[in-house]
């Protein structure tokens, strides 16, 4: 990845994703557009914009994809699912023409950015700066379809479920910007899923390690390969939530204190193998797929964070001995350590985690980065 700034007078535009929540109706791409088109009148700036489909596009692709076939080849699946993004870019694009903004969509395949061949969860490489920056010169607005690259031979790839953050902090890389702003139905990273759990705390700020943490047991604000992406590449990620005045809440950077949180994802999944070494290499399978993945220490466990992973079909491709389903893991994070346990189903889950939370938080907690991790033991 490169992070060497344009050159010349021009300043770097400002850089914005939009997630799939910003868009629950036609007309918020229009609302959207004549708020940008503010901006860009007011701050006399340019904005390269990354937005997602609207909700439950992709999943309606990937369900008539496997009416057709159940068991689809990851290139076609990678081709079909990156489509709901791009009718999300058009439609804000012709929005902004409307408000009399120049505008252009660049896909995932003029974007410059260069990915293995793993089709699904694909790995960037290689970034192109150019493409962009000639379009930022020529458009007031440039919109960029969430999660699209392409490999080397050209053909279309997906950077895995939630990633348009990633392409986000990649196309900050790329631009010489120094922050991106993340939008969302939240404002920020919680101590746990505020719209779940009573008692959630916005974290003001929060180390890149502690955001990558914390994602990595599956945490959805953000997406753990950008946050990585953004600490390389020294870009602040600036958390917003993505209705007008479009208020800041967290901001992922070098700084942060030390974190006491609660992270449930219903979609993840823990599988249990009939002995350490089946763990290990399943482990070895997951993570070599680019999935995000934790091999937990307290048998031979694997938990496969996020979801949107089928298990049966991912296994039997790779000759994986099957693991039998072990539960949804709850993860306490406290500075740089973490405890999961095993929910039965999410009913559960949704208990345990509030338990922990209310553990985790409780006043006069010592939440000192050196401090012994909480025994969760009887909680």
């Amino acid at each position: 990845m490169t992070d060497t700034p344009p050159t010349g007078a021009q300043q770097p535009p400002a850089v914005l994703k939009f997630g799939g929540s910003s868009f629950r109706t036609l007309a918020a791409y229009q609302q959207l557009a004549e708020a940008l088109s503010r901006r860009v009148e007011e701050e006399g700036t340019r904005l390269v914009v990354v937005v997602s489909g609207q909700p439950g596009e992709t999943e309606q692709f990937r369900e008539r994809l496997s009416q057709v076939n159940p068991h689809p080849e990851d290139e076609t699946v990678a081709g079909l699912l990156t489509l709901a993004d791009t009718v999300g870019a058009q439609l804000l694009a012709t929005a902004l023409h409307r408000t009399g903004r120049t505008a252009t969509v660049l896909a995932g395949h003029q974007l410059g950015l260069t990915t293995d061949s793993a089709f699904m969860w694909a790995r960037l490489e290689h970034t192109d700066p150019e493409p962009l920056r000639t379009a930022v010169r020529d458009h007031e607005v440039v919109v960029v379809p969430g999660g699209q690259a392409a490999d080397r031979e050209g053909r279309p790839t997906w950077l895995g479920k939630n990633s348009s953050d990633l392409s986000a902090v990649a196309v900050a890389a790329a631009v010489g910007a120094r922050a991106c702003e993340i939008h969302s139905d939240v404002d920020g990273i919680y101590s746990s899923d505020p719209h779940l759990i009573t008692g959630a705390r916005l974290l003001g700020e929060v180390s890149y390690n502690t955001a990558a943490l914390m994602s990595l047991y599956g945490a959805k604000v953000l997406h753990r390969r950008a946050v990585r992406l953004a600490q390389r590449n020294r870009i602040e990620i600036v958390c917003r939530y993505n209705r007008p005045p479009f208020p800041r809440g967290s901001v992922i950077g070098t700084a942060g204190s030390s974190v006491a949180a609660v992270v449930l994802n219903q979609r993840s999944t823990a599988l249990r193998y009939a002995t350490e070494e089946l763990a290990d290499r399943a482990y070895t399978v997951f993570h070599g797929a680019n999935i995000d993945v934790v091999r937990l220490t307290s048998g031979p466990l694997v938990a496969v964070t996020g979801g949107f992973v089928d298990l049966p079909e991912f296994q039997r491709r790779n000759g994986l001995t099957p693991g039998e389903y072990a539960g949804i893991p709850v993860t306490a994070v406290r500075g740089s350590q973490v405890a999961t346990r095993l929910a039965i189903d999410e009913e559960d889950a949704l208990h345990l985690t509030q338990r922990l939370h209310d553990h985790v938080n409780r006043p006069g907690a010592d939440l000192s980065p050196d401090a012994p991790l909480l025994e969760m033991q009887g909680v």
